[in-house]
């Protein structure tokens, strides 16, 4: 889920409008030990940062029934990712990263620090389709901000990752190595759940895109007239997680994808639904406010089940992928 990049820079600290305290608070400016200085950079070095995308989400809706609902997440990570690296070179000081919002990223980064990018050139590559709710504007923010904390030498700090996407965009939980139930305006990990799931998918991108900021409105509407069926979803993916139970982590997935149809409806979704069974699928995820929708199976896909799935989404018009999500 991305939003508008809106980034003020003034007296060497970055801030934003309805920024929260928390996250304005880790973007003052600091101090940092000597090392990582211009100094101790090694001409021809490369360093790197790498951050996972998703596959759209095992759950999106409000937090708790109410009125005033938070968009809470819990993201469906997937073994893709995001690269960027930086080879150290000599002459003036590098620009900034290519990308706006990860050229805003590696801003808000040095500002806070108080530090001048060394010499040396980008480059960037990436596994993750854009536009279709993989993260990947997340993803290449959060590897620009891996790549800048190892080049300077310093402890990576997740609270510093947290202000500069609430800069920049509405975001996932990439930046995390494990699921976590996460309120994706606010910023705020609501609560880990650990890295012991994995599925395994079969996944296809229906066409079209979804303007996450163009219907967040009528999302928060659905939010207030279906807020219990969204709490006892939400109860029953936690309780999932609690007991390391994949299957009723998959069911809840199902039914939190089934919300959605009414306000953003996957075309595949009923003929995904009718024929879980009949290829043994745990559940069905989808990319709430994206184009992906797929299986979610407990263990590895063979070959003879591979060419059953391809042939079934082929006769839907897609052609599907395999990947593996999660952690375990």
């Amino acid at each position: 889920m991305c939003g508008p990049c809106t980034v003020t820079s003034r007296t060497g600290s970055a801030v934003r409008k309805g920024l929260p305290r928390a996250a304005a608070r880790c973007l003052l400016p600091a101090r940092i030990p000597g090392r990582g200085r211009e100094e101790g950079f090694v001409t021809g070095r490369t360093v790197s940062g790498v951050c996972h995308g998703t596959l759209g989400e095992l759950y999106q809706g409000p937090l708790r029934a109410g009125p005033d609902p938070d968009i809470a997440v819990v993201s469906f990570p997937v073994d893709l990712h995001s690269w960027v690296h930086f080879t150290l070179g000599a002459g003036p000081p590098a620009p900034l990263p290519p990308g706006e919002k990860s050229a805003a990223a590696a801003r808000l980064f040095l500002e806070h620090y108080g530090l001048t990018m060394p010499p040396g050139r980008w480059s960037t590559h990436s596994e993750l389709r854009v536009g279709v709710g993989m993260a990947s504007s997340t993803a290449d923010i959060v590897a620009t901000l891996r790549c800048l904390f190892r080049l300077f030498d310093l402890r990576y700090d997740p609270d510093v990752v947290i202000g500069v996407l609430a800069s920049i965009e509405r975001a996932d939980s990439v930046f995390l190595d494990e699921f976590a139930l996460y309120l994706s305006g606010r910023h705020r990990v609501v609560r880990r759940l650990g890295a012991d799931l994995r599925f395994h998918t079969a996944h296809v991108t229906e066409p079209g895109a979804v303007d996450t900021a163009a219907v967040t409105g009528r999302l928060l509407a659905h939010y207030r007239r279906h807020g219990e069926e969204y709490e006892r979803c939400l109860t029953d993916l936690l309780k999932g997680f609690a007991s390391g139970d994949a299957a009723a982590v998959a069911r809840a997935a199902t039914a939190s994808a089934a919300l959605s149809q009414s306000v953003l409806p996957k075309a595949t979704f009923d003929s995904l639904l009718a024929h879980r069974e009949r290829f043994g699928a745990d559940g069905v995820f989808v990319a709430h406010t994206g184009c992906l929708i797929g299986y979610l199976f407990p263990g590895r896909l063979g070959a003879d089940l591979k060419s059953e799935l391809s042939a079934f989404f082929h006769s839907l018009g897609h052609q599907c992928s395999f990947a593996q999500g999660g952690y375990g």
